[in-house]
């Protein structure tokens, strides 16, 4: 663990007790507030680039999810959204942050446009990155399909191993020359953190989840959705769905893309973010190659 802390934190990661829980955030560059949120088997770590792109002009704030990278598991082992929500509420509340940017890829788009619901005057303005919340049995992804084997513990050992986290990595990257031996380090070493495997199977079958899509039409914030055309955990059909019930939001679709755009494609992702942040929320369809 000391050894994790060590090639896992920098200059910038803090520690802060929230909701009885010790989240692993970073806080850099100056501006208006920019909050991350990482999808299931990720950590902060996922938007590297993008904060290295916009910290120019925007405070980046990005946190490790509980039960994901170097927060760990949650005392209770409480991993509903509604518990995200509580948490990511408290946070911003202990950063004194009263309105910001929310940005969430996949489960992390699934916890950012419930909190728009819940939260609409903390938002300025709304980003989802290949966003989970439709609950489609038709889609779910490998790890969840694997972890809801009635084989729980055999599940835990075979998720740890390196090679099926590889498999995983190549599912969401588009780009197969782009999952280096580094990047499967990263993934792996985080995911496969003491209490991580477990947290992650007691999210999966133990957590009940509600399909509360119906209301996304009352979502008022101006929504940006970026997606990823070769998404294999959340395919494309869902970013329109999105698009047809959120009534302020505008789609652009990254040819040659997975399911983390912000890591296949960093820039082009980020000047879109700029560009959205500055501008204005209108509706429109753009293909990026």
């Amino acid at each position: 663990m000391d050894e994790i802390l060590i090639k896992y934190t920098n200059e910038y990661s803090r520690f802060v007790v929230v909701d009885g829980t010790m989240i692993h955030y970073r806080d850099e560059g100056n501006g208006y507030p920019l909050v991350l949120l990482h999808g299931a088997f990720s950590s902060l770590q996922t938007f590297d680039e993008w904060t290295s792109i916009l910290k120019d002009e925007f405070r980046i704030l990005r946190i490790d999810l509980p039960g994901f990278g170097l927060t760990g598991r949650h005392p209770c082992d409480e991993y509903s959204i509604e518990t995200h929500i509580r948490i990511l509420k408290g946070f911003l509340d202990v950063m004194r942050i009263d309105r910001c940017v929310l940005c969430g890829s996949s489960l992390g788009g699934w916890i950012a446009w419930e909190f728009a619901l819940k939260y609409p005057n903390r938002l300025r303005k709304l980003l989802l990155v290949d966003a989970a919340g439709f609950l489609d049995r038709e889609s779910i992804p490998l790890p969840f399909r694997m972890a809801r084997t009635p084989f729980a513990n055999r599940v835990v050992r075979m998720v740890v191993r390196k090679n099926i986290m590889e498999q995983f990595l190549r599912q969401v990257y588009s780009s197969q020359e782009k999952v280096t031996e580094e990047l499967l380090e990263r993934y792996y070493e985080l995911f496969s953190r003491e209490g991580n495997p477990d947290a992650f199977l007691i999210m999966v079958n133990k957590t009940a989840y509600r399909d509360n899509t119906h209301r996304l039409k009352d979502i008022r914030v101006p929504t940006l959705l970026i997606w990823g055309e070769d998404d294999n955990w959340i395919p494309l059909k869902f970013a329109h769905e999105f698009l047809n019930e959120i009534p302020k939001a505008r789609l652009v679709i990254y040819e040659n893309v997975g399911h983390l755009p912000m890591e296949e494609e960093p820039e082009d992702t980020a000047l879109e973010v700029r560009r959205f942040i500055h501008g204005g929320g209108e509706q429109s369809n753009l293909f990026y190659s």
